[in-house]
């Protein structure tokens, strides 16, 4: 096999590798580990991108662009996003990276054994597809693509992709760099798709995490992704797997190979298929059911509930996952909304809820992207197709509404996340809604009213139009008082703003991790080698900063660098500096690399940033967590170099440690004596106490990854114990307690102090607690009367 710079295998990544091959690629590389049906194929590598950037000399050019750019005027910002993308399809390849493709497509063909084999060449950024924002569809994608030639012309549009103006608004109004996106490229076999669609692992519109949501069509996926198809919808119920809903649609459009040439082409599902096609049932019920076994098993893996891509042969009927990525815009339960009784209502149009809400507004017809200046704040934007490049017309409007398009493409997705409420696959609704017609949407129910049905009151009471943050400050001020404290995780610092009126007590896990991967970008010993030691210092200060004054003056538990090894290599220097472990997992790792005269000097930054947060700043709200402890030794030597930097321990700083590796639970009361408080990580500790690897997709298949396990919960149990003998807290991250109620009920029973969970089930979690903490209560009073 060829030795590659550029070119990582699927079988050769996994999801910790989102810096190198972006989210999408990471996913792909991740469900081919686990063993799942994915079409194989290969990354072109964020470096990649970076070099070609660099090296042929437009990165300046760009960037004089971009400084002048204002993303609220649409005009300039297609212009600037048209000459940028313009550079760089017109830049040449580096000799180096154009020779890497050659060899790695060649191999491909061997790989497959076809000569110039059909591929889907998709963009991968490296923010891509993450928890914590929905990238999905803000860069191209082409099908059906063959030969090297067209492979390589490909793979730089996809480059020029990540300039979309789109791409651009979305990275803008999200908060991110635009110099901190890079872009892989995945080049990946291209399936013969007979049928193909979405399937979200909860249901997206009502939030219910027991029901599975399959759209789907004829041809290939991307007639469901982009819009131009209503498919058709089965809800399934997640335990039974019986289908519990149905609606089968009018699939008039199916998207095809050219026949003569690269790409793809829209033909009539009449004109190929048949007519009878165009309204038949789509998937058959053992097509449902092997959909929703795979998206069971998928979400398993994953710990979170999964939108997936998948299609089926066209010939070996076999069943393929195209990607998949977690779902980022689930609610704890439906959003209720209140229409005005009134038996005088007209409906002017139906379709289906795609974004729950309610809005009122005057109607704006678009027919072209061209158009989308007219949308003003307050606005219903009405159009035939959603596409993803109306984003800030669909930011301004009070509603959207369209004739094509199910509930899970991209643009649908969007809308959920932007908040606003969105109805589509509603026919004809562009014949019976005229500009400027006033209109009521009720994005719940999936139906435009004309005129106002409801009344001041009952429109702030929806979320259709109000302010996300007045929302959740409502909801705040609702929750239920618990006395185990309810802590939220938190990865990147930019989407505190997001989140902060959640009704959470602090921050329980803020990681490093984020920090180190987009604000520093380079390894901490490969900046001291080079001098630039002071970049960890401020940007690690900077993001925890931008943290901790939002949620002054709760507490926030910053979980000091845990990257392994192989994490740490994929930062810039890191191959340099990093050695190469056959298991990194158990390997040099947490506070065993603090201590080790190889990082040391790197762990003194890290404790140099807190320091000027706590100091300089005043933020002493500011907690430290030591991840992978493992001795009463190393323990002792981490703080004396903490306390050498001024970071001693007592009065209002507070030192942590994660409960995850066993020998801490067997030595827990002498560990009680030298910290004020664990975290425990269930994902380690049940990965250690039962020697079942956490990324074994057999082992959690068959359930043996699971922290209901008995021996884990001893573990959990001891532990608490022995810390609350010493008066010191204990907490747990992850998703295990909202994921289960009864794991929530067995911590809260045994006296666990705080949850720290991810933000989209605080509220969840919560009102979960809450109802566990009353129970007890009640019980123990039922006792004492009996």
């Amino acid at each position: 096999m060829h030795k590659y710079s550029y070119i990582k295998w699927f079988n050769e990544v996994n999801k910790d590798d989102i810096p190198i091959v972006g989210g999408k690629g990471a996913n792909l590389g991740e469900l081919t580990q686990r063993g799942i049906n994915v079409p194989p194929g290969f990354c072109v590598t964020a470096q990649g991108y970076v070099d070609f950037i660099e090296n042929s000399n437009i990165k300046e050019k760009m960037n004089n662009k971009l400084s002048q750019l204002d993303i609220q005027d649409n005009d300039m910002l297609h212009t600037i996003s048209s000459e940028i993308r313009d550079m760089i399809i017109k830049s040449k390849m580096p000799e180096d990276i154009r020779e890497e493709i050659i060899h790695g497509y060649t191999e491909f063909s061997h790989i497959v054994n076809k000569e110039n084999p059909l591929v889907a060449i998709r963009s991968s950024a490296t923010a891509e597809d993450l928890p914590e924002a929905s990238f999905a569809g803000q860069q191209d994608t082409y099908l059906e693509i063959h030969g090297i030639d067209e492979v390589l012309k490909h793979i730089k549009k996809c480059w020029a992709s990540l300039w979309t103006a789109r791409a651009i608004y979305y990275r803008e109004n999200q908060g991110f760099k635009h110099e901190e996106v890079a872009l892989s490229v995945v080049v990946q076999k291209m399936v013969n798709s007979g049928k193909a669609g979405v399937m979200f692992t909860a249901n997206p519109i009502n939030h219910n995490r027991n029901e599975i949501m399959i759209n789907a069509s004829w041809g290939l996926g991307e007639a469901v992704v982009s819009g131009i198809v209503t498919p058709d919808e089965y809800i399934i119920d997640k335990n039974s797997l019986g289908i519990v809903e149905k609606n089968i649609a009018n699939k008039k459009t199916m998207v095809i190979k050219k026949k003569d040439t690269v790409g793809t082409e829209e033909v009539k599902v009449a004109h190929v298929l048949g007519e009878d096609k165009v309204t038949g049932e789509c998937l058959s019920e053992e097509e449902v059911i092997k959909l929703a076994r795979s998206g069971s098993l998928i979400e398993a893996m994953y710990r979170s509930n999964q939108d997936i891509e998948w299609a089926f042969d066209k010939d070996t009927k076999k069943l393929y996952i195209l990607q998949s990525r977690p779902i980022t815009t689930l609610k704890e339960e439906e959003e209720k909304v209140k229409v005005e009784k009134n038996t005088t209502l007209k409906v002017l149009a139906k379709g289906l809820a795609a974004a729950p809400g309610i809005g009122y507004g005057k109607v704006i017809k678009i027919n072209s992207i061209d158009e989308i200046s007219r949308v003003k704040e307050g606005d219903i934007l009405v159009t035939v197709m959603t596409n993803p490049d109306m984003v800030p017309a669909m930011r301004k409007a009070k509603a959207v509404v369209t004739d094509e398009g199910g509930r899970t493409c991209h643009a649908a997705i969007v809308s959920r996340e932007l908040g606003v409420p969105c109805i589509v696959g509603a026919n004809d609704a562009t014949d019976h809604l005229e500009d400027g017609m006033l209109v009521t949407v009720d994005a719940t129910r999936g139906v435009v009213y004309e005129g106002k049905v409801m009344d001041e009151e009952e429109e702030e009471a929806t979320n259709g139009g109000v302010d996300k943050s007045a929302f959740d400050r409502l909801v705040n001020q609702l929750a239920p008082i618990t006395g185990t404290k309810i802590y939220m995780n938190l990865g990147e610092p930019s989407i505190i703003k997001k989140y902060k009126d959640l009704p959470f007590d602090g921050i329980g896990l803020m990681r490093t991790e984020f920090i180190f991967s987009n604000l520093v970008g380079a390894h901490p010993m490969y900046l001291l080698k080079t001098g630039r030691q002071d970049v960890v210092i401020d940007k690690m200060a900077e993001g925890i900063t931008m943290v901790a004054q939002e949620v002054y003056p709760k507490p926030i538990v910053v979980r000091l660098s845990d990257f392994r090894t192989n994490e740490f290599r994929g930062l810039e220097g890191g191959e340099e500096v990093e050695p190469v472990e056959s298991n990194p997992m158990i390997g040099w790792r947490g506070v065993s690399r603090y201590i080790s005269p190889d990082y040391e000097e790197g762990f003194r930054l890290e404790c140099r940033a807190i320091k000027k947060v706590r100091e300089e700043y005043g933020l002493i709200n500011v907690y430290v967590m030591l991840p992978f402890v493992r001795t009463i030794w190393e323990l002792k030597q981490v703080k004396e170099i903490m306390a050498s930097e001024g970071l001693v321990q007592g009065g209002n700083f507070k030192i942590w440690i994660m409960a995850e590796v066993p020998s801490v639970i067997f030595q827990a009361e002498e560990f009680a004596q030298l910290v004020d408080g664990f975290s425990i990580g269930s994902n380690d500790l049940t990965q250690l106490t039962l020697g079942a690897d956490r990324d074994s997709g057999i082992l959690n298949s068959m359930g043996y990854f699971d922290e209901r396990n008995p021996a884990v919960k001893r573990a959990i149990s001891m532990l608490i114990k022995a810390a609350h003998k010493y008066g010191k807290t204990v907490s747990i991250c992850g998703q295990g307690p909202s994921l289960y109620p009864e794991f929530a009920e067995f911590l809260v029973q045994e006296g666990i102090d705080s949850m720290s969970i991810n933000p989209d089930t605080v509220a969840y979690t919560r009102k979960l607690v809450a109802g566990v903490e009353q129970r007890i209560i009640l019980n123990n009073i039922r006792k004492q009367h009996n």
